[in-house]
């Protein structure tokens, strides 16, 4: 399988990818836990049936995680190996990206609770990485981007 468009050599294809890198940095470099923005970038990434982020994102979290919660992450709501703190946040990434099903979006109860356990920055941190990760998986999908070749580093 080929993609569509050589998107690292179309120079529009990388203007665009550029601006959404920095975007990506800005919230990598906040204070919202590493491990919780790499569940949730995997998360959006299985629902949007994005394998190339799926499989980007479980070798990027292969640092720090444990096979059985990386294999879990899809069932997270019945898996004892979550923090409440990241069931916080997996739902509103959840709902957020499957916006056009939710008839609404995030809820009011999902908000409050991810509140709980995160600041102001790291709320705006969740919001901009579900937004950030679900333009990825977009451009990937259209594309066609084939999955299964990423090695962690190699965009940076």
């Amino acid at each position: 399988m080929d993609a569509r468009l050589d998107r690292f050599g179309n120079a529009l294809a990388g203007k665009v990818l550029k601006h959404i890198d920095s975007a990506g940095k800005v919230v990598h470099d906040s204070t919202l836990p590493v491990t919780t923005q790499e569940l949730v970038k995997t998360r959006a990434s299985q629902i949007n049936g994005c394998g190339f982020c799926t499989g980007m994102h479980t070798k990027d979290a292969a640092a720090g995680e444990t096979q059985q919660r990386l294999n879990l992450v899809a069932a997270w709501r019945g898996a004892k190996v979550f923090s409440d703190a990241e069931r916080a946040a997996l739902e509103p990434a959840e709902q957020g990206t499957r916006i056009a099903d939710a008839a609404g979006g995030v809820t009011d109860e999902a908000w409050e609770n991810a509140a709980k356990h995160y600041d102001e920055d790291q709320l705006a941190a969740l919001i901009s990485l579900i937004a950030v990760i679900n333009a990825y998986n977009r451009i990937n999908v259209v594309n066609q981007q084939p999955a299964g070749d990423y090695r962690p580093g190699m965009f940076g």
